[in-house]
């Protein structure tokens, strides 16, 4: 058949007719198992990914809209149920399944969520018996995070009214379930941390089913509770599973009323410690003065009277005096003794004793100056000459030099 009698397709019309049949085929949506590979989330909230099995690959693609309602993560190699309808996407030729709904094969996406988020919150130390912080010894002010429309809150103040009416206690109302219930929470959390006066916080709220406890379980709340510097008690009534509330709080009880039971036996035990380091103190002031007593008793039996004491001091005086007077009289004698030597040391020095052993004194009658050497007068001065008994004034006539070392003659 010559080619201009065929009817010719162009690719846009081809891939429009594919799509039209995929259209009419799966319009109403399709249910689609498969395994998750290549999975990858772009900054738009579009992801992109395929359903495999043994023998055949699908290409998906859920947009942001229905991305962000997935409460687990999708990783690779995990086996899934999607529903979504079946188009032909023409720029790129290919069939792909617009996802709507996604959930986990063979367990809940709630329950894949819940366990996901244990994993992380675990390795992050949020369950580390380490992280737990030691309630006060007494909360003289407690916060209470919880629905200020529910039970719990009825049952939390009237213990604490009946048994512990000293306690202030500061409601921050949330929601307990629902969507933005864990945010709600969390929020109230961190406003009581922020504002500071308390001492405990209580998360609360009644019973309810898994469903309507799942505002516990979310990573919000969880966060909140673990970041919080006031010690955290979590209250959540009646469930049989433990929540992150529960895990992370540094006290977890199974009931709003044993929460509050905590506060009164803290104040009660608090009352019984004051009272019995009220007797201990009692019973050591007495021992105290007890004890004062017998020292004063027996310092009244060694004390004696003033006379006697003062006799006593009378005689130590006396005998001070005569020990004075006996030392001042050997010092005396010592110094006398010390004078007569330094006096008779004196006398043998003295220029008189030395001429009395026939020396004699010679100045220099011109100066006054002692005559030394025989150099230092010249022939025809005046010198006086000392004895020991009486002086002579002569005059030089002639200056001998030293005949020998030990020898020296003067003419006068």
């Amino acid at each position: 058949m010559p080619l201009e009698n065929k009817h010719i397709y162009t690719v846009s019309q081809i891939t429009q007719e594919i799509k039209v049949i995929f259209e009419n085929t799966f319009g109403l949506g399709v249910w689609v198992e498969g395994e998750v590979s290549d999975f990858k989330t772009y900054p738009s909230g579009h992801a992109y990914f395929s359903l495999k099995d043994s023998e055949s690959l699908l290409m998906a693609v859920m947009f942001a809209r229905a991305n962000s309602q997935v409460k687990f993560k999708i990783e690779n190699g995990l086996k899934v149920v999607c529903f979504g309808k079946i188009n032909f996407y023409g720029p790129q030729g290919k069939a792909q399944l617009v996802v709507e709904k996604i959930e986990p094969k063979g367990i809940g996406a709630r329950q894949l969520a819940f366990e996901q988020l244990k994993d992380r919150l675990s390795k992050e130390g949020f369950f580390d018996p380490k992280h737990k912080k030691e309630l006060p010894l007494m909360p003289f002010s407690v916060g209470i995070v919880t629905s200020e429309a529910g039970a719990a809150i009825r049952d939390i103040l009237g213990i604490l009214k009946k048994g512990a009416s000293c306690v202030d206690v500061l409601i921050r109302p949330v929601r307990v379930q629902g969507e933005r219930a864990s945010l709600e929470i969390a929020q109230g959390i961190e406003e009581l941390n922020a504002f500071g006066r308390v001492d405990l916080i209580i998360v609360s709220r009644g019973g309810g089913s898994t469903e309507d406890l799942w505002a516990f379980n979310e990573e919000a709340c969880a966060r909140a509770v673990y970041n919080s510097k006031i010690p955290v008690i979590s209250a959540v009534g009646h469930q049989i599973n433990i929540s992150f509330c529960d895990l992370v709080a540094d006290l977890f009880v199974e009931t709003p009323t044993a929460a509050a039971k905590i506060v009164v036996d803290k104040k009660n035990s608090l009352l019984t410690e004051i009272s019995e380091l009220k007797h201990e103190m009692g019973f050591s002031i007495l021992d105290k003065i007890n004890s004062f007593e017998n020292k004063v008793t027996g310092l009244k039996a060694s004390l004696k009277s003033p006379l006697d004491r003062l006799q006593e001091k009378t005689q130590f005086l006396d005998e001070l005096c005569v020990s004075l007077n006996n030392n001042a009289r050997q010092i005396i004698n010592i110094t006398k003794e010390k004078l007569k030597s330094f006096v008779e040391r004196l006398d043998a020095l003295s220029p008189l004793k030395v001429l009395s052993r026939g020396y004699s004194l010679s100045i220099n009658e011109a100066d006054g100056a002692i005559i030394k050497d025989a150099f230092s007068i010249e022939s025809g001065d005046r010198i006086k000459t000392i004895l020991s008994k009486g002086a002579l004034i002569s005059r030089v006539e002639e200056i001998i030099k030293e005949e020998s070392k030990h020898e020296r003659k003067t003419v006068l």
